[in-house]
């Protein structure tokens, strides 16, 4: 009987193990803009689309709560991307399509400070099965999205 809950509690510091391996992979990234909510929207808005990326879709989750009674701070996400980038990772792929378009979150905390967040793609390369470095394709997106938020002297 003993070797049962040997067994169990090494089941359980192995499961946990995984778990946290997992959590961490798969972590977003998050950066303080040096923007105003707004003109962090802005920014990112025109540098996106100034690299011919396409913004499909803007979701406001302020708006959404408010139009149910409930408030939040502002909250929003673009849902941005372009078929060049992304057809190649769906076709090696095809459940990859669960992370396209990408998406980068841009939210004001209680302090009125604005923070940018998206998940990186090549940590999404293993959760899917993709050969390593094929997700290189869509790091420049994600290098216009923090080049966008930082003052122009920043390094």
């Amino acid at each position: 009987m003993r070797w049962i809950s040997q067994l169990l509690a090494i089941a359980l510091t192995l499961g946990g193990l995984l778990v946290t391996e997992a959590a961490v992979a798969e972590q977003a990234m998050r950066v303080q803009s040096a923007y105003s909510f707004p003109e962090t929207l802005s920014r990112l808005r025109t540098a996106l689309e100034g690299k011919g990326l396409t913004i499909f879709t803007t979701i406001d989750h302020r708006a959404a709560a408010q139009s149910v009674g409930l408030d939040m701070p502002p909250t929003t996400v673009l849902i941005y991307g372009n078929p060049r980038g992304g057809t190649p990772l769906m076709v090696a792929a095809p459940d990859f399509a669960l992370e396209l378009p990408l998406r980068v979150l841009v939210r004001e905390d209680g302090d009125g400070k604005t923070y940018v967040t998206l998940n990186p793609s090549k940590d999404l390369e293993g959760k899917h099965g993709l050969p390593a470095g094929m997700t290189e394709k869509l790091a420049p997106a994600e290098k216009i999205v923090f080049d966008a938020i930082k003052k122009p002297d920043a390094k």
